[in-house]
């Protein structure tokens, strides 16, 4: 089944849909995504590692998920959907933490360019890894996690670099 990235101007108005795998190149138009930060009640973060299988950022470390919203699906929805498809948790409470994060990343000739909204999740379920999207899962102190990626930025997607210093910034957690 294919899936479409919901293509938007800088004012995230949204211009219509693309094919996610043909969006992601070397030209990759502005489009809708999100990202969460899921913690558990030990205030530890769940850090994944992308599969092998991505065509983005393959084996890179990152937040807990990330996506993309379905036409007319809200972020929280969206994130949902998401964390079960990835990592079957079900039970996870979602709120909005940074509603107009945006960003544009670029490796191995892929581009990332989204209105990317940062959520904040807890659950204390077990994560179940899809392989098809998770290498591996890691929970992490969030105090040990601000250590580690001050220190070595270089080992996690930029994306879960800069929203992690947002997130901080902003007092979100």
């Amino acid at each position: 089944m294919k899936e479409y990235v919901i293509l938007v101007n800088k004012k995230n108005k949204s211009l219509g849909t693309m094919e996610k795998m043909q969006a992601h190149s070397g030209k990759t138009p502005l489009h809708r995504a999100f990202s969460l930060f899921l913690f558990n009640s030990k205030k530890e973060l769940l850090l994944q590692q992308r599969s092998h299988k991505k065509k983005t950022w393959p084996l890179e470390w990152s937040n807990s998920v990330c996506g993309h919203p379905k036409l007319y699906e809200r972020f929280i929805s969206a994130a949902r959907r998401r964390l079960e498809f990835e990592l079957g948790l079900r039970k996870v409470t979602i709120s909005m933490a940074l509603p107009d994060y945006r960003y544009r990343a670029e490796k191995n000739g892929i581009v990332e360019n989204e209105i990317c909204p940062v959520l904040i999740g807890y659950s204390d379920e077990i994560p179940t890894i899809n392989s098809d999207e998770v290498e591996a899962v890691r929970w992490i102190p969030w105090k040990e996690w601000l250590l580690e990626v001050k220190k070595h930025p270089e080992n996690y997607s930029p994306w879960c670099v800069e929203e992690t210093e947002l997130l901080v910034k902003h007092k979100k957690i």
